[in-house]
């Protein structure tokens, strides 16, 4: 078993479109349109949209972006050496299987790469224990309730030292 990341694609539409739909995928992130007709066609410096494939089939989905430079500022006011993750398993099948450790660890891979990232950013719902327990699991520490937008969420963070004790 080998779970690879790749560049999303305009390919990858109707995937993502229809794992937008699953009750589980609803439940982590509520009715929020990411504008995947728009999005995928846009590379912007501060944004990596990646798909996770287990042996070459596409399970989940990753977003990490540099919250200081995201152009709605979705984050406010945050220093330049953070990073945030919003991630995803697409089909109920795939869950509890241990790919989102996996998915989440090349994820943080990914991040910790550059020598100026110093923590990562994580923003469950509030609602979805799931998420919170798999985040703390990980060892991503509560930083604070927050709302974003129109969803009460739990803010984690995962330090870059904090991680390398885990790696």
């Amino acid at each position: 078993m080998q779970i690879t990341l790749r560049t999303a694609t305009i390919n990858d539409l109707a995937l993502l479109r229809h794992w937008d739909e699953q009750p589980h995928v609803k439940a982590s992130d509520g009715d929020e349109d990411w504008n995947w007709e728009y999005e995928l066609q846009r590379f912007p410096e501060w944004r990596e949209q990646l798909i996770a494939e287990l042996d070459s089939r596409p399970i989940g989905c990753i977003q990490i972006i540099n919250p200081a430079e995201e152009e709605s500022h979705y984050w406010g006011d945050v220093e330049a050496k953070l990073r945030a993750i919003d991630i995803w398993i697409g089909e109920a099948e795939d869950l509890s299987k241990g790919y989102g450790t996996i998915m989440m660890n090349l994820a943080l891979e990914r991040c910790f790469e550059n020598e100026k990232v110093t923590a990562i950013l994580i923003d469950p719902l509030e609602t979805n224990h799931g998420a919170i327990r798999f985040y703390e699991r990980i060892g991503f520490q509560f930083v604070e309730r927050r709302t974003f937008e129109d969803s009460e969420c739990m803010v984690y963070k995962m330090s870059r030292e904090d991680w390398m004790k885990g790696v």
